[in-house]
């Protein structure tokens, strides 16, 4: 149990940081929707592209030195493909953006009520009501995303929006739960 506590006391504030982050996230996606979800596309096609750049030249440099190099030189280079193509067709990339959040939303959602119906760690079991609820909202958002990915473009914003906003609440509100509990 003193692992736990002191796991909570160490982590409470980036929890915190984590919650205040969402929060301001979630203001963005609903106040500018649409460059909101513009920026997304290119920071993921950005990153994506940066991840394969990355991954090759690893690859590159382990030639010969480590199992399975090629297997890393393949998906990096599709990585690159893949990162090129977000950043040259950013409306479709919108639109595939918005599918992998939907299903993020629906496994984080899942992820957070299996949390709160099973697990044993004692902040966990003090709060178990908002993780469900938690849960129970990405599911929600992930499925509204999911139904409509490409009409409901803005819905899907202002749901993550809103989404973000809440799942930065609650966050904070289970932070200074935990740390009041350790304290």
């Amino acid at each position: 149990m003193a692992k736990v506590d002191q796991l909570a006391t160490q982590a409470w504030g980036l929890i915190v940081a984590q919650g205040v982050i969402a929060i301001l996230a979630g203001i963005a996606l609903l106040f500018w929707p649409g460059i909101s979800a513009a920026f997304l596309a290119l920071l993921f096609g950005l990153f994506v592209l940066i991840w394969g750049i990355v991954g090759l030249v690893r690859s590159l440099i382990g030639m010969g030195k480590i199992n399975l190099w090629w297997l890393e030189l393949l998906f990096s280079i599709l990585l690159i493909g893949v990162g090129v193509f977000f950043l040259r067709n950013t409306v479709l990339g919108v639109e595939i953006f918005i599918v992998l959040i939907g299903l993020t939303l629906i496994v984080r959602g899942l992820v957070d009520m299996v949390e709160g119906f099973f697990s044993k760690d004692a902040e966990v079991k003090e709060a178990r009501p908002l993780y469900i609820i938690l849960g129970v909202i990405g599911l929600i958002a992930g499925v509204a995303t999911l139904a409509y990915p490409v009409a409901a473009g803005v819905a899907f914003i202002w749901v993550a929006g809103l989404y973000a906003l809440l799942y930065g609440s609650i966050l904070i509100a289970v932070s200074l739960r935990t740390r009041s509990m350790v304290s």
